[in-house]
């Protein structure tokens, strides 16, 4: 038998460790969130089932990661378990930023609704649990982080690694606001720009999947670390275009409209969705160009060694 049967089955750091309060707090605070907004805060409408929908999601993430880690089953799965956890840990504080956004802009007034002020209080209270929840989420995300000059155990705790997972987040948003009546089949250069949207997303999730599942020995004939430089380099460039090609077809007065136009209904203006993906572009290209920077910093062993990276 292995080695590690020879141990004890539980593992204590799970619980006894500074990284395993941090999960316990995201399980606390998760249950407090999804018992409070199902009890009497309550939701409505697609911003308000994003908000269940992210804290659930987190929820259930979180107990599927604390168990594996308690019982060291994650032993026997086919991934690199510190790469994996670091990237759920960095996508769910982000699901938690946005939840924790939405859902006081959308739900929580200073007057008291026709329900009752406890409808209120319970909806600050899941404010407050969920702004904490980020936190906690957070916490994690730092405790794995690497540190310059570090020894880390992946490539998803580093700068750059990080940042792939955070290029991701913001390309669901851009893909939200496309297909929010954002008129994008108009014109060919809005068209383009949605292809390197799609194209980018698909090479960042490339990245972040061959990285879990212990994929980076050579790619094409090259080291892994310099398949991720190429990719960023790429993805940069097209970015930049698009963050130049997506305003042009829709705020100049040759395409579009510079100012939002008046009779534009709130909630349901194309108008809207345009500036929610030129934002968001423009936001992307500076984190693509981020982390072009950081990836010149790493050099990644590949798995058929021990797997380790410098920041």
């Amino acid at each position: 038998m292995g080695g590690e049967s020879n141990g004890p089955y539980l593992n204590h750091k799970a619980l006894c460790s500074p990284l395993g309060a941090a999960r316990l707090c995201q399980l606390a605070l998760g249950c407090a969130v999804i018992a409070m907004v199902t009890h009497t805060a309550g939701y409505s409408g697609s911003h308000g089932v994003f908000c269940m929908a992210a804290w659930c999601f987190c929820f259930a993430m979180s107990v599927l990661v604390f168990f594996l880690d308690a019982t060291r089953l994650y032993s026997y799965l086919p991934v690199s378990w510190d790469n994996l956890t670091v990237t759920c840990a960095a996508f769910a504080t982000l699901m938690y930023v946005t939840a924790s956004v939405v859902y006081p802009l959308f739900f929580v007034q200073s007057e008291c609704p026709y329900a009752g002020c406890d409808v209120r209080n319970f909806r600050i209270a899941v404010t407050v649990c969920s702004i904490l929840g980020t936190l906690a989420y957070g916490a994690e995300v730092a405790l794995c982080r690497a540190r310059p000059g570090q020894i880390v155990t992946g490539y998803m705790a580093t700068v750059s690694g990080l940042l792939k997972v955070v290029q991701g987040f913001i390309a669901c948003i851009i893909f939200g606001a496309l297909a929010n009546r954002s008129q994008y089949s108009q014109y060919a250069g809005t068209i383009y720009c949605v292809v390197v949207y799609a194209f980018c997303f698909a090479l960042t999730a490339l990245v972040i999947i061959m990285t879990v599942c212990k994929r980076t020995k050579a790619v094409c004939c090259m080291p892994f670390d310099r398949f991720v430089v190429v990719c960023t380099l790429l993805e940069v460039l097209l970015y930049l275009s698009a963050s130049v090609v997506w305003p042009v077809f829709c705020f100049d007065t040759k395409y579009g409209s510079p100012w939002r136009p008046s009779s534009c209904p709130q909630g349901k203006c194309p108008w809207d969705s345009k500036v929610v993906v030129a934002v968001f572009s423009f936001i992307n290209f500076g984190l693509y160009l981020a982390d072009l920077i950081y990836s010149q910093r790493i050099r990644f062993v590949s798995s058929h060694r021990p797997s380790n990276s410098r920041a």
